[in-house]
């Protein structure tokens, strides 16, 4: 009578474990929410400031991370989408180009990146033939990484070290977005699931927490 409750109690652990990435995303969004956004304003030149950019932006970086988890959800494809959404994005910024509410919807975009990971997640966990169309989800993941590409179209110096700064954020985003899609690629569904379940949250928290403060 006993072993089965242990068995029962250890079982019972893994949802609460499994909400782990899901907090974690939450927690920094949280933190961060109330600060200034540490990657946008002018950045400085050369290649280790454009590497380190997107990595200490919390939006940006929690959007490459949707990325990835978009791609390993779907289809490798949405890698190449998000890569013509970055040239359009930064090329637009670069050039003057801006958003009314820009903060916000590069916030929202990574709740819109992780809202096509949970609607592929449903579609198949249903085995329905339901599931989200390539060129939709293609269009959402470029739209969302062309935003914040405009962003750091903004914030790239203006001088001669400005090659070299888009050269080390480009390879500081392939290697995020990249990395975690071979990671996740390799996991069960459920955990791109739970990583696109905290993105969808931070995404929020992050667009209405000035608001909201």
């Amino acid at each position: 009578m006993n072993a089965p409750l242990r068995k029962s109690a250890r079982t019972s652990l893994f949802p609460v474990r499994g909400l782990a990435p899901m907090v974690a995303i939450a927690a920094l969004a949280v933190v961060v929410s109330g600060q200034p956004a540490a990657a946008h304003g002018i950045a400085g030149g050369g290649l280790g400031s454009g590497f380190l950019h997107p990595l200490l932006g919390s939006d940006h970086l929690l959007l490459l991370l949707g990325v990835g988890a978009a791609a390993a959800s779907l289809s490798a494809q949405l890698l190449i989408w998000g890569l013509g959404g970055a040239l359009a994005g930064g090329v637009y910024g670069a050039l003057g180009g801006g958003l009314p509410a820009a903060e916000v919807l590069a916030a929202l975009a990574i709740s819109a990146v992780a809202a096509l990971v949970l609607r592929n997640q449903s579609s198949t966990s249903a085995n329905t033939s339901d599931n989200v169309d390539l060129g939709l989800a293609g269009s959402v993941i470029a739209t969302a990484v062309a935003i914040h590409a405009m962003l750091h179209g903004h914030e790239v110096p203006a001088d001669i070290g400005a090659s070299s700064w888009w050269l080390g954020a480009l390879a500081a985003s392939t290697l995020v977005a990249g990395g975690s899609y071979l990671v996740l690629r390799q996991q069960a569904a459920i955990w791109s699931q739970r990583l696109a379940l905290g993105l969808a949250l931070a995404g929020g928290l992050l667009a209405f927490a000035p608001v909201l403060g």
